[in-house]
């Protein structure tokens, strides 16, 4: 599935934050709050290393601007990407104003980008100690949870920010991933589906959706959102490779081939399109082709332990088994559980035991 983080979602939600928190500033037009506000006409602008300049020289005017720590450290990490810089500015912030929610918030969210949690957590934690209706809040430490597999935490953090946010697109699709990953496909659909119906051009959450489906074994359905999909993003290459998974369980192998063809002419280095049109070619009996798309994805991944046994087929197919072997221990070695149904096949088909 995809990442519960679209970038130009956090990006734009995180700034709009940041406007609504630390303004402009009025009142006394000094020095400092001249180069201040001529950073945050430059944000506006997205000229990001004017404005960091100008953030600095009203930081070397007033080192205690609390807003221009803050309006710099988000910069560096929200458009820099240098989440670093931007703790070192919330530290600063935070050491002059203990008592702001969005200044934990923010550095939270440096530190989860960083993969840094349970940092992350215990800001989030403290801005909501400060603002106990703080959505944004609730949403993204259940975004850290889920990150470290906490799904239970993920699922009762995002249910709050529903709770104070009930049109928050974003906090159905998040507590859609914690329930796909806890295997509860049903109450996945759910979830996305509102998400959906709050935002009608949320790619990510007909592409999830679509996941879904698919684990459910609803392959109409599957293939219906990643059409959708691809309709909102056109050369999304995994829609593709998905929807050619989705075709391949229906049994239409021409159609699977024809999107892992897509998928692949929009990236060739994308291993899973290869392996799939194997396995298309696989349930067309053209044990050669699917071989080399075998042969290309390992080529591309050589962990992808499911090609090994997907190549694996094709050999015993062709009656090499020697080569057939190679695979399958090639594939356990790599922790994939081959099928007990096809080793006694294999067997049989070999007259090996191993």
């Amino acid at each position: 599935m995809k990442h519960v983080l679209n970038k130009n979602r956090f990006k734009n939600a995180l700034f709009a934050l940041t406007l609504a928190f630390f303004p402009l500033l009025t009142g006394c037009q000094n020095a400092s709050n001249r180069h201040y506000n001529r950073a945050m006409d430059y944000l506006s602008q997205d000229q990001y290393d004017q404005a960091i300049s100008e953030f600095t020289k009203a930081i070397d005017l007033n080192p205690r601007l609390v807003e221009a720590y803050f309006q710099r450290g988000n910069t560096y990490s929200i458009i820099k990407g240098d989440h670093d810089l931007g703790i070192l500015d919330f530290d600063k912030a935070i050491e002059i104003n203990a008592n702001s929610a969005e200044l934990y918030y923010s550095r939270g969210g440096a530190y989860s980008q960083k993969g840094q949690y349970d940092q992350a957590i215990s800001d989030y934690t403290r801005a909501i100690q400060i603002n106990p209706k703080f959505a944004e809040v609730y949403n993204d430490r259940g975004i850290a949870s889920l990150d470290m597999e906490k799904y239970d935490l993920a699922i009762s953090d995002f249910t709050e920010a529903i709770k104070l946010d009930p049109d928050s697109s974003c906090a159905y699709f998040n507590r859609g991933m914690a329930y796909g990953a806890k295997g509860e496909y049903g109450q996945a659909i759910i979830d996305y589906t509102r998400a959906i119906e709050l935002d009608l051009s949320y790619a990510d959450a007909y592409y999830n959706r679509g996941r879904a489906y698919y684990d459910n074994g609803q392959y109409d359905l599957a293939i219906s959102d990643y059409t959708m999909v691809l309709g909102i993003e056109p050369n999304d290459a995994g829609a593709y490779n998905n929807r050619a998974m989705a075709y391949i369980g229906r049994g239409e192998y021409d159609r699977a081939i024809a999107d892992c063809n897509n998928a692949i002419a929009i990236d060739p280095q994308y291993d899973k399109p290869y392996h799939n049109r194997g396995l298309a070619y696989l349930g067309k009996r053209e044990f050669d082709q699917a071989i080399m798309d075998c042969n290309s994805a390992i080529a591309l991944n050589p962990d992808l332990a499911q090609s090994y046994c997907s190549r694996a087929v094709a050999y015993r197919n062709k009656g090499e088994y020697y080569k057939a072997w190679e695979d399958v221990h090639k594939a356990e070695s790599l922790g994939f559980r081959v099928r007990p149904e096809f080793l006694k096949e294999l067997r049989d088909a070999s007259g090996r035991d191993e």
